[in-house]
This record gives C-alpha cells, sequence and structure tokens, in this order.
C-alpha cells in the first residue's frame, strides 16, 4: 500500500455514485484528500473534475488492487450491476473481503447496507436489535454476508454497519416519469416504504466517522416515517400537478412483486440519537417537495 504524508486526512471511497458523491464532496469542504475506486475511466475523469482522485480498479478482481493508499477513513458504497453477469455475493462479500485485504486495517470504515437484511412482514417495527432472516440469494442476504465478513476481518478496529432504508433525491425519484406521463403504475399498492433522503443518508455516514473512532457499531438509516406504496406514489402525483396515478399488476417475477412480500417499517432512535438528531428532510412530503421542485420544470414525460 501507498503511503500519504497526510494519511491522517485521506479517504477512500468504494462505490463513489449516488451516495458516495455528497459524501465526497463534503470531506473535500473539510480539507480532507478524496481517493475513489471506479471502474471505468470516463467515470474517473468526471471524479478528478470535481476534485476527487480517481483510482481504476475493480474491487472483485485483487490483482488491481495492489498499492492502494492508506487511508484513514474507507466508505464502502458499492451498488449492484445487474448486466455485469456477477451474483450480488460476488460483489458485495468478495469484493468487500478483497477491499478489506488491501486497505490500511485500522481505518474508520462506514460498510453501507441494507434495511433489506429484514425479512418482517405485516407492518411490524423493526430496528438494529430485529432478527435477520432474508432470501438466500437475495440483495438483503448478500449484504448480511458482507457484514458478518466485516466482522470476522475487522474484529478490533472501528467500522459502523449502516442498513439504508431507500435512498431518493434529485434525478432519483422512482416512477416519477410514468406519473408525468399518467401512464399506469406496474407497481405494488400496499406495504411500507422506508425512504431516506440522499442528502440525510450523506450525513449520517460523515456523523458516523466522527462519532465513532474506537468501536464497532451497527444503524438502521431512515427518516422514520414509513409510507404506504400507493400513498407515496399519489403524494408524486400531488406535488407534480397530475392526477392520481392507476395501477396495473406488476409481473409475477418483477422487482416490485418480490418487495411486495415483505414490510416492514424502520424505527430509527438510535440513528436519531447517535448520528442524527435533526433530518434535513424529515419525512418523504418535505423530500419530494424539494426534489419535485427543482425537476417538475425539468422531468420529462416517459415514452408511450
Amino acid at each position: 500500500m501507498e503511503s500519504l504524508e497526510n494519511s491522517k486526512k485521506s479517504a477512500l471511497i468504494f462505490g463513489c455514485g449516488y451516495l458516495g458523491k455528497p459524501v465526497a464532496r463534503r470531506l473535500l469542504q473539510q480539507g480532507w484528500h478524496v481517493f475513489a475506486m471506479t471502474r471505468r475511466q470516463e467515470s474517473a475523469t468526471v471524479l478528478k473534475s470535481a476534485g476527487i482522485t480517481p483510482i481504476v480498479a475493480d474491487w472483485t478482481r485483487p490483482s488491481t488492487l495492489t498499492d492502494l493508499p492508506v487511508c484513514d477513513r474507507i466508505l464502502v458504497a458499492v451498488g449492484w450491476d445487474r448486466s455485469s453477469g456477477q451474483s450480488q455475493y460476488d460483489v458485495y462479500v468478495g469484493g468487500l473481503r478483497n477491499a478489506l485485504k488491501a486497505t490500511n486495517p485500522e481505518a474508520n470504515l462506514v460498510y453501507v447496507s441494507s434495511t433489506g437484511v429484514y425479512h418482517q412482514t405485516g407492518g411490524i417495527w423493526v430496528d438494529e436489535s430485529s432478527p435477520c432472516r432474508p432470501s438466500i440469494g437475495s440483495g438483503g442476504w448478500a449484504h448480511l454476508q458482507a457484514e458478518e465478513t466485516l466482522r470476522q476481518q475487522r474484529p478490533a478496529s472501528p467500522w459502523t454497519v449502516l442498513r439504508m432504508a431507500g435512498i431518493y433525491g434529485p434525478d432519483r425519484v422512482p416512477r416519477g416519469k410514468d406519473i408525468l406521463s399518467g401512464l399506469p403504475l406496474a407497481a405494488p399498492t400496499a406495504g411500507y416504504l422506508n425512504l431516506i433522503h440522499v442528502e440525510d443518508a450523506a450525513n449520517a455516514v460523515i456523523a458516523a466517522w466522527e462519532t465513532n473512532c474506537s468501536e464497532r457499531k451497527t444503524y438502521v438509516i431512515s427518516d422514520g416515517h414509513p409510507v404506504i406504496r400507493q400513498t407515496y406514489y399519489e403524494e408524486i402525483a400531488r406535488v407534480l400537478g397530475r392526477p392520481a396515478p392507476s395501477f396495473e399488476s406488476a409481473p409475477p417475477t418483477a422487482m416490485a412483486s418480490r418487495r411486495a412480500t415483505t414490510s416492514k417499517r424502520i424505527w430509527n432512535a438510535r440513528m436519531r440519537r447517535d448520528l442524527c438528531p435533526q433530518l434535513a428532510f424529515p419525512d418523504y412530503r418535505a423530500g419530494l417537495r424539494d426534489v419535485l421542485r427543482e425537476t417538475r420544470t425539468t422531468i420529462r414525460p416517459a415514452p408511450r
């Protein structure tokens, strides 16, 4: 691993995407030297233009992870690319295992997991102490295996697992184009959505680094205001000034139908106590107002 003269003020981000970029901006504003890993040269160019030092590598290929900088903070916020041909286990667990072997073992690490680790149904409230029995092979299961890998390989250094609810924000309002176009939604109407605005999610990452310098902790990250799916879509329509959406049955194999089999509500008391006492966007209504105020004049209707 490459030594840095100012390693105490450097951070390495695996997965500098929708969440990683606002985290990187906050670090840069605080004077940190930020490195970010990407598999694509074109993405590296974009990162460099934002003041981030890109590292072109693939964390599922250990041979590309040699000579990584010795950083004081690490963020793992890697997403799964369905077109990659790799399983979620290979990406989340195998990639994390490779990264832990290649990086500073004393770094303060934040791993972005998912509330998909919870299997509960029926609107049950869950928190960090709730049992986790996700379906084998699912994304939630892969994240749970990655969490266990982190516990085993970093038993003494500081780390924080953040089990994120659904992240939304600018350019990420699912079904927004369909609702604007008046198209029927092939989506379930029942069950709860648990959400967190991307700016609050980024603040939680920074707070995890700043408040946990020696322990190993787990938090659920959500705004604490679960919403029934149909109510959420109707609020999007209201803010956009469109009619309430109509719905049609989703194909049995579609992701929407699979998500409809679980319905839990995330209790975020520990997050509010330790990380984010106040949220910039305390519920989905506040978040959608902010996001759609900026996009309602530029969002284009979905093609018919």
